[in-house]
């Protein structure tokens, strides 16, 4: 995207009209047009042929042309903190509790955006804003936006809390058939210009490079303006290199548990109990009911079908029981079939079973166990207890389904960057969505994902910049990556891949000693290095930019809050990474790391640079992944950042 002209007559719209009438030759081009930017940012969105594309690329003031392609949603306890959060998702339910605005103040005077959420839509104090870029208005009719707009900054509703004193803008970019990039790009140059302090978007679409990835080009305008952008990893599981949103000027998060979890034990016949999950509200007091094997309770289905007890595999004979089902699939089958309850097995624990009938979901090893009781009994039988919340000791620990790095666009750039709350997150929802009771409209639900857990640190990041307004987009990165809670790399084997710097600390993030900062060339410059063209990177600069073998910035040394190389198997070279730290702290400070090495300040302000030596002897013979801390402390802060080398 390119930067607006300073001339106040300037029309973004005819400009991009002219354009196009030169590109399409045609004296409807505005029928082409599908979007004008030009409040943020200057671009638009149009139809073109693969012929009109080519000569627009060689257009002169145009610095870069890229597809437009669709992206996927990404799918208590809380903070306080005053400021305003825009969300890009899928619209919000305006009516919900959690978007009263009882108790709040006046609409900030900052506040430049308008409320256009289409018929009956309705703004209050809370949700001051509301725009829609698909379908007719920005009600959310899947739950997830207002699930996500509630989690930043929710108001006070009994047993659910968001944070009471933020305001939200709801951008809607979302439909059933997914989140277009055009519609992306509007919300972000909206968004900027609205004056949101954060802005939240629980979307992916995989691996892309920055230069044609709206959500990177977006983020990083919105960088330029002192807006952070939080996103989600994904959902894709523990496999490495599966983790998306990869920019380093983005707040990458992961999903992690809290110290609640809802347990539902089952007990067979003979009385043992076998400790399940899930969320089940049902209650059978206890009685016990025959049990049906859906593998073997079919009805001309494949072997396959029928272990997961799918549609049409389910007779007669499963009426009155609970169907014990190997493979997870849609509970509502059983239901269907008169099943009284249902029991699965699990791979992904950290998904909540939930139905229209009692659920309890089993792991591999309590799995077996029960499946071997029903196989062996002449006459299983077996009932399903009431779920129970526990203290889960174990707490945090990295989601199962949360995506894991490395980064497989920035080697040497640690991805993700933090963890926050992302398993059985209770929030607001849409009452005209679908959940596991079918029929049933609900206000609010428990949900589970990357999305879940974005939104938590979107949170923290507006309650840093109401302390500290005049910081930067990587000074507030930095100050929650490096007051995160450490965790522990014993029960997530994938370490910093799957938890980045640690779990997100609200209350100490607004006060962390020293920050890493970044300034906007040094992202540019760091392109350079890797081979991005300049004209794709003035997509991002917002007008020309130039690379020059003088400026290039080596990855290892961009100014990160966290230190990542990749190397070779058979490397004995030295790894370097050098780094400014900015005192934010009290005056007269002195920092001392564990090598030995200090750092004093004088005053708050003042910026000390250092390096970071990981010998190459040490590395000889390293497979997988490596890490340890520098952790910077005066005897009041502690400024931790991990240091990670991998093959």
């Amino acid at each position: 995207m390119g930067a607006l002209p300073s001339k106040p007559s300037y029309s973004p719209m005819s400009h991009h009209q002219n354009i196009l009438q030169e590109v399409i030759q045609s004296s409807s081009a505005e029928d082409y047009l599908v979007r004008s930017y030009g409040r943020s940012f200057n671009g638009f969105a149009a139809k073109l042929t693969e012929s009109e594309r080519d000569k627009l690329i060689g257009m002169e003031g145009v610095v870069s042309v890229f597809p437009s392609t669709v992206y996927k949603l990404l799918t208590t306890r809380s903070y306080e903190f005053m400021g305003l959060v825009g969300v890009i998702d899928g619209g919000i339910w305006p009516e919900s509790k959690s978007f009263s605005d009882d108790g709040i103040g006046p609409i900030p005077k900052k506040w430049k955006g308008t409320c256009a959420g289409g018929t009956n839509f309705t703004c209050n104090k809370k949700v001051i804003g509301a725009r829609y870029y698909v379908q007719d208005s920005a009600r959310d009719s899947d739950a997830h936006g207002s699930h996500a707009a509630s989690t930043a900054a929710g108001n006070k509703v009994k047993g659910v809390r968001g944070v009471p004193l933020g305001r939200i803008a709801a951008y809607k970019v979302c439909e059933p058939t997914g989140c277009n990039a055009e519609a992306m790009l509007a919300a972000f140059d909206d968004a900027i210009a609205d004056g949101v302090d954060v802005i939240t978007i629980s979307i992916g679409g995989g691996v892309t490079k920055v230069d044609i990835d709206p959500i990177a080009i977006g983020s990083f305008h919105a960088m330029t303006k002192g807006i952070v952008t939080t996103v989600a990893v994904g959902n894709d599981g523990s496999g490495l290199g599966k983790a998306g949103n990869l920019a380093p000027w983005l707040i990458s998060v992961a999903a992690g548990t809290t110290d609640r979890k809802f347990v539902t034990n089952v007990v067979n016949g003979d009385g043992k109990m076998i400790h399940g999950r899930s969320i089940n509200d049902f209650d059978l007091k206890g009685k016990k009911y025959p049990l049906a094997y859906g593998k073997t309770a079919s009805n001309n289905c494949t072997e396959e079908l029928a272990r997961g007890c799918d549609s049409d595999c389910l007779n007669t004979v499963v009426e009155g029981k609970i169907v014990v089902c190997d493979v997870p699939d849609n509970v509502t089958e059983p239901k269907v079939a008169g099943a009284v309850g249902v029991i699965l097995h699990v791979t992904d624990v950290d998904s909540p079973g939930l139905g229209p009938i009692p659920v309890a979901t089993l792991d591999d090893t309590n799995y077996e166990a029960f499946r071997s009781y029903v196989l062996s009994s002449p006459n299983p039988q077996g009932t399903i207890l009431k779920s129970e919340t526990v203290k889960d000791n174990d707490a945090p620990v990295v989601a199962s389904f949360s995506s894991r790095g490395p980064n497989t666009l920035f080697s040497d750039i640690l991805k993700p960057d933090i963890t926050a709350p992302g398993v059985n997150i209770l929030a607001a929802y849409s009452p005209v969505a679908q959940t596991a009771l079918p029929g049933q409209s609900v206000d609010y639900y428990f949900m589970t994902g990357t999305s879940m857990a974005c939104p938590h640190v979107a949170g923290v990041a507006a309650y840093v910049k109401t302390f500290h307004p005049d910081w930067s987009v990587p000074a507030i990165k930095s100050a929650i990556m490096t007051t995160a809670w450490a965790m522990n790399a014993s029960k997530t084997t994938e370490a910093e891949f799957a938890y980045g710097s640690g779990y997100v600390n609200p209350t100490v993030a607004v006060d962390p000693g020293l920050v890493y900062d970044i300034a906007k060339e040094d992202y540019l410059n760091m392109l350079c290095s890797l081979d991005y063209s300049s004209k794709g990177i003035s997509t991002l600069a917002g007008g020309a930019f130039t690379c020059s073998e003088k400026s290039k910035l080596n990855m290892r040394n961009l100014n990160y809050p966290s230190m990542t190389a990749k190397v070779s198997a058979s490397s004995s070279s030295d790894i370097t990474f050098s780094r400014t730290v900015t005192n934010v702290g009290t005056k007269g400070s002195t920092y001392k790391a564990k090598l030995s090495e200090t750092l004093s300040f004088k005053s708050s302000g003042e910026k000390k640079s250092f390096t970071v030596t990981v010998p190459g002897k040490s590395l000889a013979g390293i497979s997988g992944i490596v890490s340890a801390s520098l952790v910077w402390s005066d005897g009041s802060y502690n400024v931790r950042s991990p240091i990670v080398v991998y093959t």
